[in-house]
């Protein structure tokens, strides 16, 4: 259990963090950077989850917010050891399986994509999630190139874009549909 007294520590006043295992880093590296995208697609996930006043998908996300600290930790800890431990949070293979089961799921409601869709509708929060997610699947394979990074982590990122778009038709199938891209509506 985390117990935290005092917020602030003066320990990263010289422009670094600290990781799992006690090592120190700037906090503008890579890894860093990923960390920081997947806590912003989570505060994201949180905001839709508030414009969704507890409607489906709202559990789904909740879920997958405490997912994504796990997976923030699965990243902060370094190393090329993915196993977790009872000290070590790592992304398992399961928590993939349950985001694409919940796509498959979701997508089942959905009639099949005739266009493409803008990013509107009752699901704008949603969408909002969705692309702040997308980045913060690009920031964590830009740090896989640098440092070994949980390959399950990246999957996870990869496969929670995809539910949030099929969250999002899903949402939108309800208030009156997908908004429709019309190719040259406006020339």
């Amino acid at each position: 259990m985390v117990k935290l007294n005092k917020i602030y520590t003066r320990t990263g006043d010289d422009g670094t963090t600290g990781l799992v295992d006690g090592s120190r880093v700037s906090k503008a590296d890579a890894r860093m950077a990923a960390i920081g995208d997947v806590d912003e697609a989570n505060s994201a996930i949180g905001l839709a989850i508030t414009a969704l006043d507890g409607a489906e998908p709202a559990a789904t996300l909740q879920r997958i917010q405490n997912d994504l600290f796990d997976l923030g930790a699965d990243l902060a800890t370094p190393g090329e050891d993915f196993a977790p431990g009872e000290m070590t949070l790592r992304i398992v293979p399961a928590q993939v399986a349950w985001l694409e089961a919940e796509i498959d799921r979701l997508n089942a409601a959905l009639d099949p994509l005739t266009s493409f869709i803008l990013p509107g509708g009752a699901a704008a929060a949603l969408h909002l999630a969705r692309v702040v997610s997308r980045r913060a699947e690009r920031t964590a394979v830009a740090a896989a190139a640098e440092v070994p990074l949980n390959p399950e982590a990246l999957r996870y990122l990869n496969r929670l874009s995809d539910l949030l778009f099929v969250a999002c038709r899903f949402v939108n199938k309800s208030a009156g549909g997908d908004v429709l891209w019309v190719p040259g509506a406006n020339r």
